[in-house]
């Protein structure tokens, strides 16, 4: 007789700066244009790189930089959407399915609320499960509310399959 399947949690954290030259905001899995962009090896969504963070964490098998680090030059600019599905793949080949991934990020701009949904659906797609995303800014204080990155905390729910 088998026992109750129990979940696996994972948690991930993504910070990115402000890009010292110009290059597209990519956040959430979205271009946002008119805003400036994340440094980064990737496409420095911090959103998608901390969703993937969770998935690998819940998982157990490694971390953002275990996968895609910047010792990997095929993912240099590469986008968190792309990241995100590569990160779902591994995870399922590991012997689990997601359940869902939750992610907050931090940060003045971009204003989020009007493309939430738009950001929830790319990214549930790029993942294969239920992908939400909430956004806060920090009242001025820290590097995210001084405008100069973004931050990106997340956590994911994964059971043996």
């Amino acid at each position: 007789m088998s026992g109750p399947v129990i979940p696996r949690t994972g948690v991930g954290i993504d910070a990115h700066a402000v890009a010292d030259e110009e290059r597209p905001m990519m956040l959430a899995g979205l271009h946002w244009p008119g805003e400036r962009g994340l440094a980064g090896h990737s496409d420095a969504d911090a959103v998608a790189h901390a969703a993937c963070d969770a998935l690998f964490s819940a998982a157990g098998i490694g971390d953002l930089g275990t996968h895609f680090g910047t010792s990997r030059p095929e993912f240099a600019g590469a986008s968190g959407v792309r990241l995100l599905v590569e990160a779902a793949r591994l995870v399922r080949e590991a012997g689990f399915e997601i359940g869902n991934v939750a992610v907050q990020f931090v940060g003045n701009r971009p204003k989020f609320g009007p493309r939430r949904e738009e950001a929830n659906a790319v990214l549930s797609e790029a993942a294969g499960a239920p992908v939400t995303v909430t956004a806060t800014t920090s009242d001025g204080l820290g590097y995210e509310g001084a405008g100069a990155g973004i931050t990106a905390y997340a956590s994911a729910l994964v059971y043996a399959v």
